[in-house]
């Protein structure tokens, strides 16, 4: 499997890791921690010397219960982060977490070259048409509605049937459109319970019929720290556990808080296939 990313085919046979930048307030993490140039920085360029292929810039904060932030404010936060990184770091491959397409548009004229758009097109109907335009990879997540109210809806006959249905429909539009730089990414947390997302990582493999990569985002999240009785700050070990699973189950990027255990994971899990 190939990324086509500016112009340039990235191979996806060895896993990539996308690291995570939350220039926000409320993560559930690590919020309010980078809002400043130098924490920006720092945190940059400890994980690309980590060994990060992507770095994922989020403005707005997507945990569960979240409130929508205002779209001037999201579009400031992104378009001076993301000048700020390829200023100093000019061949990062910058990925911009939004599901709004003026925040995608501003992102891409300084220079990001990848949406991770966590509504895979559902809330902002020209993000799709604007990603068309760009020729940039997407990436399509699965929720089951916006962050503050999808813990809601987390009602489905079968989960696993449930989001081929809604990454299929999705993709055809894609397609549609001549967007074939596609990844596909379950949505972990994202309008499921518990159980649900153990179900959806224990069968992974039932995305591969999609012949496309596959993202897996879980790190540090609940359904780690909930299990193990401890909080986001103590999830890094089972972080890297589940990381393994989802390794063996297919996934092709882990998008993650922690770099270096995330390449020393693949690294590990590697050496099983030869």
């Amino acid at each position: 499997m190939f990324l086509n990313v500016k112009g340039k085919l990235l191979s996806l046979d060895v896993p990539r890791v996308m690291g995570i930048l939350n220039v926000t307030e409320d993560s559930f993490f690590d919020g309010g921690v980078y809002l400043n140039d130098k924490d920006i920085l720092l945190k940059v360029e400890k994980m690309l010397s980590e060994g990060a292929d992507f770095i994922d810039v989020g403005a707005m904060s997507t945990r569960p219960g979240a409130k929508t932030l205002e779209e001037k404010i999201e579009c400031e936060r992104i378009q001076h982060s993301v000048a700020l990184i390829l200023h100093h770091f000019p061949d990062a491959i910058i990925s911009v977490d939004t599901w709004r397409a003026e925040v995608a548009r501003i992102s891409l004229a300084e220079g990001a070259c990848l949406i991770n758009d966590i509504s895979g097109g559902t809330f902002d109907e020209k993000m799709l048409e604007l990603v068309a335009t760009e020729r940039v990879p997407y990436c399509l997540m699965h929720t089951s509605a916006k962050p503050d109210v999808m813990q809601q809806y987390t009602d489905y006959e079968d989960v696993i049937s449930e989001l081929l249905r809604f990454f299929g429909k999705q993709i055809a539009k894609l397609k549609e459109l001549g967007i074939n730089d596609i990844i596909i990414d379950p949505g972990f947390g994202f309008g499921k319970t518990l159980e649900q997302n153990y179900f959806l990582l224990n069968n992974l493999q039932a995305f591969a019929t999609l012949n496309l990569p596959i993202l897996v985002g879980i790190s540090r999240k609940s359904m780690i720290y909930k299990v193990l009785e401890t909080t986001p700050q103590e999830a890094l070990n089972g972080t890297s556990v589940l990381h393994t699973v989802a390794l063996l189950k297919g996934a092709k990027i882990l998008r993650v808080h922690d770099v270096k255990e995330a390449k020393e994971t693949i690294k590990l899990v590697q050496k099983l296939s030869i």
